[in-house]
């Protein structure tokens, strides 16, 4: 293992980031537009560890740190500040006393540039492909999310266990399928946008618990969010999707 991730995994899984793996810098760009690329944000960089979560174990940091900061839930992106301030604080420190220059990157960055970070972590073996419209890991399903990248100067390529992950052809349950309500996911079209925003914004109740789908995944059934995790999800996906679907799915629009 590069004594550099070393030290990223160490600083990171403290905090339920439990997913670490690296590629190079020239293999993610010439895989994606140059909107995302990496070459961009740091010309100087060689290579791109990605960091993330499975499971609910980053949840679990979340709220120890929200007992001892009272108020930390009532910020507009409780996680997304907790994620930086353990990415600054722990894992960027802890490279950088390693006598490393890293530059940080966030999924939720909306000031500038960012990464492509589904492919990103197909490239780094973090994740599979799914019908499900999110990325999936051989161990924790699709119960994992992508939280922060970090470009280097030195040069490490170091998948994870997921290269060339891809299990939805070869499933034969497909119980996520009919888990969805209104038939939103299928194994010829995959996930099927326009139809599952339509339904999360018109019958909200439904789906705001859980995705069905997602939970009827038969991947890492054992590492599902808890239940305040996925209702937190659902409630900010919606938040997303309600925009979207006014300028382009309500009826008003269609007539």
């Amino acid at each position: 293992m590069s004594p550099t991730l070393d030290i990223i995994r160490r600083a990171a899984a403290p905090h339920g980031l439990n997913l670490v793996a690296a590629t190079s810098l020239a293999r993610y760009d010439a895989a994606v537009k140059e909107v995302s690329r990496a070459g961009g944000i740091d010309p100087a960089a060689r290579s791109i560890v990605i960091i993330g979560n499975g499971g609910g174990a980053l949840w679990l940091a979340l709220q120890k740190h929200a007992e001892l900061h009272p108020g930390w839930f009532e910020r507009d992106n409780p996680l997304d500040d907790f994620t930086r301030e353990v990415i600054e604080r722990d894992v960027a420190v802890a490279v950088r006393e390693a006598g490393l220059r890293c530059t940080i990157v966030y999924p939720f960055m909306s000031n500038g540039p960012t990464l492509n970070f589904i492919e990103l972590a197909k490239i780094a073996g973090l994740a599979g492909p799914s019908i499900l419209g999110v990325a999936v890991h051989p161990v924790y399903g699709p119960w994992i999310a992508f939280r922060a990248a970090l470009l280097l100067e030195d040069e490490i390529d170091s998948p994870g266990e997921a290269a060339g992950f891809d299990p939805c052809p070869r499933c034969t349950v497909r119980s996520c399928m009919p888990a969805c309500p209104v038939g939103a996911v299928t194994i010829e079209r995959g996930w099927d946008i326009p139809k599952c925003l339509t339904h999360r914004v018109e019958v909200e109740a439904d789906c705001a618990p859980r995705c069905h789908a997602r939970a009827g995944c038969v991947l890492g059934p054992e590492h599902r969010y808890p239940d305040d995790e996925l209702a937190y999800h659902q409630m900010r996906a919606l938040r997303a999707m309600r925009p979207y679907y006014e300028t382009h799915l309500a009826p008003s629009r269609k007539t």
